[in-house]
């Protein structure tokens, strides 16, 4: 199945200046806050090998990765709040706390317009995904 199989598009965008470490951390981390919030079917059956070993299930969905400078992840993240898209974020903040509840804390106190955004994920309609991810290249 394609991403033009499924009512929505997912896609994360990560800021393209992030070490690559940080690109993974950041895409793990978004996509959870996804898979998280998804609609029944999101996230398919477990897994079994020939064996009869099971593994954890996975989201069924493709999942679009993007790339983008510190100022067109802005303009994707206004966009898609303008087109109100379940969108999740990750803030540079979040490199330096030690946990959930320090998380929360760091995002909460920073205004929207001032967000330090390295990343975000969202889960949209295939149309306003495509409008917030324009002009974005593909992650190499």
């Amino acid at each position: 199945m394609g991403v033009t199989d499924f009512p929505t598009k997912i896609a994360v965008v990560v800021r393209d200046d992030l070490a690559t470490w940080q690109r993974l951390n950041v895409t793990a981390f978004l996509m959870s806050g996804i898979i998280a919030t998804g609609p029944e079917g999101t996230v398919g059956p477990h897994y079994e090998d020939a064996d009869g070993v099971h593994y954890l299930p996975m989201l069924r969905q493709p999942v679009l990765v993007f790339e983008a400078s510190a100022d067109g992840l802005k303009k994707a993240h206004r966009r898609a709040l303008e087109r109100e898209a379940e969108l999740a974020i990750y803030t540079h903040e979040l490199f330096s706390t030690g946990h959930d509840d320090e998380n929360r804390a760091a995002v909460k106190a920073v205004a929207t317009d001032a967000l330090d955004l390295v990343g975000l994920a969202i889960r949209a309609p295939h149309r306003p995904a495509d409008q917030i991810l324009r002009g974005l290249k593909r992650h190499p």
